[in-house]
């Protein structure tokens, strides 16, 4: 199995991800199962479910590029797969992703207060207002569910510590040039 760190360090995958996790937050937060009326049209892809062509669609790639991707995501447990028929629905799976979880959290809960000011990211803060928000705050994309908002907060949250962790290790490297990088 690939390094769960190799598989996501890929733009193209991580935006695979990003879209399936919006689709499971919009799944989230949509109507159940049987709330729509008998002759509506059936939706496209299955609650929380993205289909490989409107991910094609989506990622402005062709379907060989994208399958490729999938494959690669399906490999390291990242995303599951249904077929029905020829069709093939993806969906995220969260559960490899705690390894990486586990790892950064050290970094991000180590004491950086001083690193913390100099950059002006205040991650608690952020917190906080993703809190406030999904417990209610006034949405302020009526066109976007609110979930989908929090959760795309929550990415950039996250895309933020992984840029100050970069940041971190490569200061590192720099002070203690001897220390040898492995991919163990």
């Amino acid at each position: 199995m690939a390094d769960i760190f190799s598989v996501i360090a890929d733009p193209t995958r991580r935006h695979v991800l990003s879209l399936l996790l919006q689709r499971y937050v919009a799944a989230d937060t949509g109507p159940a199962q049987g709330d729509s009326a008998p002759d509506a049209a059936p939706p496209a892809a299955p609650m929380g479910e993205v289909s490989v062509s409107e991910l094609v669609t989506l990622l402005e790639l062709s379907q060989p590029t994208v399958s490729k991707h999938l494959k690669v995501l399906r490999d390291a447990g990242l995303v599951s797969v249904r077929e029905v028929g020829q069709h093939r629905y993806y969906a995220l799976e969260s559960a490899p992703l705690e390894e990486v979880e586990d790892w950064l959290i050290p970094f991000l809960s180590a004491d950086f207060d001083e690193t913390l000011d100099d950059d002006g990211i205040d991650f608690e803060d952020e917190l906080d207002e993703l809190v406030n928000e999904a417990q209610g705050a006034s949405p302020a994309e009526p066109t976007r569910s609110q979930a989908a908002r929090v959760g795309e907060r929550a990415g950039q949250t996250a895309a933020l510590a992984a840029e100050r962790a970069r940041s971190i290790f490569g200061g590192a490297a720099r002070k203690f040039p001897t220390v040898a990088r492995g991919s163990d």
